[in-house]
């Protein structure tokens, strides 16, 4: 969602906010502008603009703020059209406060019009605005800058990633968060503090994470962590091993392209330290601490949202059969409105890339708050979800920039693959099974490596694809989630219309779209439901569909049944989504280009998703 970054120190500030706010680019943005108090004046200057930063940066440069203390904004419009007047930051009336926002303010609408009947004329339609008016309105009344903050955001309902400057506490930067990233870096003699490492890596690498409901204020010399209830905290500060080069896409000419051939070295760093072959075991040293509480579940839901729903489907599959215990899947925004009964031995596993996801952290909340075990697979350290769940494991992928989720997928997948067999290993599965899957989870980086060597045969498909408006994608079993995630991916980055289905829901309705315009790609390895899927794909033929199809070294039959036909690895059946994915990222990447898109920045969306 929207990205901040606050600076305070010792440097010129709009030179630190506009290079961070750059390093954001790819969270997705309409608008941006940044808040500097200016050296010596009795004002807070403010410059924003709609699009994009390089406009803002354009006319910041020729007008230089002499200040060192600044809040800067990308905006994703939520309340209120992309424009200069919607753009953060935005001042209260008297100009003595300038915040910056992400969240949602969910009872602003009443808020708005207690100011409105006190006078105060609002500049613009968000629901952020009000933050500032009734923060100025606080601290006229008592002067101190966190008692301020602190009193509005108790009566604010919904949540917050907050920067706030006081024009009267020139030298002073205020954060508040809940429910929203946000990450302080300890420099010398400065400070600065965003919703992502990535905008903070190039000054400090010294960083803490601001706890839920938890308000800072920030000098260039220190900081000091206070409660809502005023409480001071002691934070830990951690030394990050994000680099300036890992936030960079450098030499490829997108980080979608750069994150899937990273893939290889992604799943080694998933697996390192978690397979004892000898044993045939996995090691999960993060839920050592809930070990026996697991050997007690008998149910497991996952949650999760966009792509981490969809590898929560492919887990479903992998802790069922290898653990034998029943596994169900829901989007994790649907999962705390969910009237059915869950028993007091389920497990919830949250999956989430960013560990912030709004829905995603919710639903553990509402799990939490039914006595549930819960478990996260994050892939960001420190992150909500991962601080809130009683145990989880991380994925360790590394940073993933680009919008459209592609490493963190597949570590996901092997990370839900380390879970199954370390659940399935207390429950009956057999010390040679263990062996068998461990030996090929051990190989699968090499297998991984030797997929992306096929790149120019997957981009033959994204070029017949880039010319269609709507394709299907249809697999069975195991590969069903993959056939949704390859649709997610083709029409997240290149807005060809796409669907994935089960295969053998074709005479239920899909095969009424069939026609020569209208392309299918087959997720078919040579499994055991192979013959059932060559029979859906001979439904799609005999109507005048085109059929693409992804399948595993060794499947020569598949040819003459289909228009085109890639190849991957074979490995065993458990693990083949993960290779039969890399194709599907390839295609909609190369169908992206071929239709002049970046994608990197698709539009409409962005890659923390922190509001619900």
């Amino acid at each position: 969602m929207c990205g901040i970054v606050g600076y305070v120190g010792k440097q010129t500030a709009q030179n630190v906010l506009i290079d961070g706010l750059r390093k954001l680019e790819y969270r997705g943005y309409d608008s941006a502008g940044i808040a500097v108090q200016q050296e010596g004046a009795q004002s807070i200057t403010v410059k924003k603009r709609e699009g994009m930063i390089r406009i803002l940066a354009a006319e910041v440069e020729r007008e230089v703020i002499a200040g060192f203390c600044g809040i800067a904004h990308t905006r994703w419009a939520t309340h209120g059209k992309p424009s200069n007047e919607n753009a953060h930051p935005h001042v209260s009336a008297d100009g003595s406060v300038a915040i910056v926002h992400n969240g949602t303010v969910e009872n602003h609408l009443e808020l708005r019009n207690e100011l409105e009947a006190e006078g105060i004329r609002m500049a613009s339609d968000t629901d952020s605005e009000v933050i500032a008016h009734l923060i100025a309105r606080k601290y006229a009344a008592c002067h101190d800058p966190l008692l301020a903050m602190r009193d509005v955001l108790l009566d604010i309902r919904g949540t917050y990633g907050l920067l706030v400057l006081f024009r009267d506490h020139p030298d002073k930067l205020y954060a508040a968060k809940l429910g929203s990233s946000m990450v302080i870096g300890v420099g010398s003699n400065e400070m600065i503090v965003a919703s992502d490492p990535a905008a903070i890596v190039s000054h400090t690498r010294d960083l803490f994470y601001l706890g839920e409901g938890e308000m800072a204020e920030l000098t260039g010399n220190g900081y000091e962590v206070r409660t809502l209830d005023l409480e001071k905290q002691t934070k830990a500060v951690e030394h990050t091993s994000l680099t300036v080069e890992q936030a960079q896409k450098e030499p490829y000419p997108h980080f979608m392209l750069k994150e899937i051939f990273e893939q290889p070295d992604a799943v080694r760093n998933t697996l390192r330290g978690r397979l004892d072959e000898k044993n045939g075991v996995t090691v999960l040293g993060g839920l050592s601490q809930v070990r026996e509480r697991l050997m007690g579940i008998d149910r497991i839901v996952i949650v999760g949202c966009g792509t981490a729903f969809n590898a929560g489907l492919v887990g479903k599959h992998m802790i069922g059969s290898l653990a034998r215990i029943p596994v169900e899947v829901e989007l994790a925004s649907e999962f705390r409105y969910s009237e059915s009964p869950i028993g007091a031995n389920t497990a919830v596993i949250a999956i989430s890339q960013s560990g912030e996801t709004a829905d995603t952290l919710e639903a553990v909340r509402e799990a939490k708050r039914q006595g549930l075990l819960t478990l996260g697979i994050v892939n960001t350290v420190g992150s909500a979800i991962a601080r809130e769940t009683d145990a989880g494991v991380y994925n360790h992928a590394g940073p993933e920039i680009g919008v459209a989720s592609t490493k963190a997928f597949t570590t996901q997948l092997v990370t839900l693959m380390l879970v199954a067999v370390y659940l399935g290993r207390q429950r009956g599965m057999t010390y040679m099974n263990g062996v068998k899957i461990i030996r090929e989870l051990d190989g699968l980086p090499d297998l991984i490596k030797e997929t992306l060597t096929r790149r120019e045969s997957y981009a033959e498909v994204a070029l017949r694809l880039a010319e269609a408006e709507s394709a299907l994608y249809i697999g069975r079993r195991w590969s069903c989630p993959v056939a949704h995630e390859g649709a997610l991916k083709l029409k997240e980055i290149s807005y060809i219309h796409a669907e994935g289905y089960a295969a053998g829901e074709m005479k239920h309705g899909p095969l009424a779209l069939i026609s020569p315009a209208f392309p299918t790609v087959a997720v078919v390895p040579e499994d055991g439901v192979l013959h059932k899927a060559l029979g859906n794909i001979s439904e799609i033929r005999t109507r005048g569909g085109n059929v693409f199809a992804v399948t595993t070294d060794g499947n020569e039959r598949i040819a003459d049944c289909v228009d085109h036909v890639v190849f991957v690895p074979k490995t065993i059946e458990s693990l083949t989504p993960i290779l039969t994915t890399i194709p599907l990222q390839l295609i909609a990447y190369e169908a992206a280009l071929k239709r002049g898109l970046d994608p990197d920045r698709p539009r409409n969306l962005a890659k923390s998703v922190t509001v619900e």
